[in-house]
């Protein structure tokens, strides 16, 4: 074979037009990831960029825009119930789903402001009852 998948460099979330001052407030202001520049070529489309880990979210304006209910990207997270916590004192809902519990991996989903599924993971927990 003469390629080879090197991995993911970015997903994209798609956002209504003038999504850029909400997706800073969600995506830098309470979860704390940097901007990135996007390149002068980008720019007038629209939307913004992040840094996550070491991958990149990328917003994108979408003129007919639905949020994304079902398909969503999963991030994984080192320390997820402070987390958990952290977004609920910024007033972000979040939805525990126990499905894979039993292999160790902690989840709950969360909506951005536009309506689009996030998934947040830490895996290798193991949960014992008290």
């Amino acid at each position: 074979m003469t390629f080879s998948f090197e991995g993911i460099d970015h997903i994209q979330l798609a956002a209504p037009a003038g999504c850029e001052e909400a997706a800073r407030s969600f995506f830098s202001g309470i979860l704390g990831w940097t901007e990135l520049p996007k390149p002068e070529a980008l720019k007038g489309r629209g939307g913004v960029w992040f840094q996550c880990g070491r991958h990149q979210v990328h917003i994108g304006v979408q003129a007919d825009f639905v949020p994304a209910a079902k398909a969503h990207p999963a991030f994984a997270v080192a320390g997820i119930d402070a987390l958990r916590e952290h977004l609920a004192k910024s007033c972000v809902a979040t939805i525990d789903d126990d499905a894979r519990a039993g292999e160790g991996v902690v989840r709950f989903f969360a909506n951005d402001p536009f309506g689009n599924r996030l998934e947040f993971m830490e895996t290798g927990i193991r949960r014992f009852a008290e």
